[in-house]
């Protein structure tokens, strides 16, 4: 089984023969076994040659890097074998058509809405569901169904200081995040949103052309039109666990006046347990087997996949557990 490989201090990436090796900025050597990693994540400043690069290129292994307040900077990804002309062709088509496009908008908004209202209803906190999906359900532009999604989204962020033991939440800062669960939220989202963009690329979609949220050049917009609708799954419900359970503390955290972020050691335990949720299994309803957290999101961009192909209707992913 293939895994995440987690980079958190500066250094550099060699190769010898048909082994990667990273050296960290005190000496210390470490391979990467390439053909068992899935995506290389990197939070400091790493430095590679061509020679990596062909071996990450011939594994179809991606490097995703990461800024100084955790934000996702941008990814190298090998030139892949799965594009697809006439996914691209159909996937634009329904981005053309303002019925096909609203529909999938609306969906990935639901699936966000009861992804969120699952996450407090285990806590026995009341969210009208209902009646903001009768909203989505009117809505008649793009800027309507957004409008939803962050009104329901503010609600549901109001709500999040019944659930935390420790730490404020407050209200939702970003760029930078003001306080610890800030903090931990934007760090867990800009992880997710990477991981995305690695899945999107092992299917025959384009990841620059979205529905609910607009594309723009440099930026793949598809994967935050997914990830919105596991944020509540992956990074919330793991947010809720290291915060209640003290697996992180007020020693993780950097503060200045102005921003409040993971320092290194409080990355890297972030990270292990990151991986450990991505590694997790459930049980799949309509597969009936087990599938990774992590292969979901793979399974996700399938049945979008299907959709624009008009194979079978999308209908998003929404936790049963």
């Amino acid at each position: 089984m293939k895994t995440n490989k987690y980079i958190n201090s500066d250094g550099k990436l060699i190769r010898h023969e048909n082994t990667i090796y990273f050296i960290s900025k005190d000496g210390k050597k470490l391979p990467i076994p390439v053909e068992k990693i899935y995506s290389i994540y990197s939070y400091g400043s790493l430095s590679f040659t061509s020679k990596v690069i062909k071996l990450l290129s011939k594994y179809n292994v991606p490097i995703h890097y990461f800024g100084k307040y955790g934000d996702y900077i941008g990814t190298f990804y090998p030139r892949g074998n799965n594009y697809s002309g006439k996914v691209i062709v159909k996937q634009s088509e329904y981005y053309l058509d303002g019925n096909k496009r609203i529909y999938l908008a609306k969906k990935f908004v639901e699936g966000s809405i009861r992804n969120m209202y699952k996450n407090l209803s285990r806590y026995k906190i009341d969210f009208p569901v209902e009646k903001e999906l009768e909203k989505l359900k009117d809505s008649k532009t793009i800027t309507e169904v957004m409008s939803v999604e962050a009104t329901v989204r503010n609600n549901y962020y109001g709500n999040l200081d019944k659930i935390f033991n420790n730490f404020k939440f407050e209200k939702r800062s970003r760029r930078p995040p003001h306080n610890e669960i800030n903090a931990l939220i934007s760090f867990g989202n800009s992880l997710l949103y990477s991981g995305v963009i690695s899945e999107i690329f092992n299917t025959h979609l384009n990841p620059s052309i979205s529905y609910l949220h607009e594309p723009f050049e440099r930026r793949f917009s598809l994967a935050l039109d997914i990830a919105d609708i596991f944020k509540p799954l992956l990074v919330d419900r793991l947010v809720f666990y290291l915060v209640n359970k003290n697996v992180l503390d007020e020693g993780h955290f950097e503060r200045d006046l102005k921003s409040c972020l993971l320092n290194e050691e409080g990355r890297r335990i972030f990270l292990t347990y990151y991986k450990k949720r991505l590694e997790k299994t459930i049980k799949h309803r309509k597969l009936n087997r087990k599938v990774s957290y992590q292969r979901l999101i793979r399974l996700e961009c399938y049945k979008l996949q299907k959709h624009i192909l008009e194979m079978e209707n999308y209908e998003p992913f929404v936790i049963w557990w």
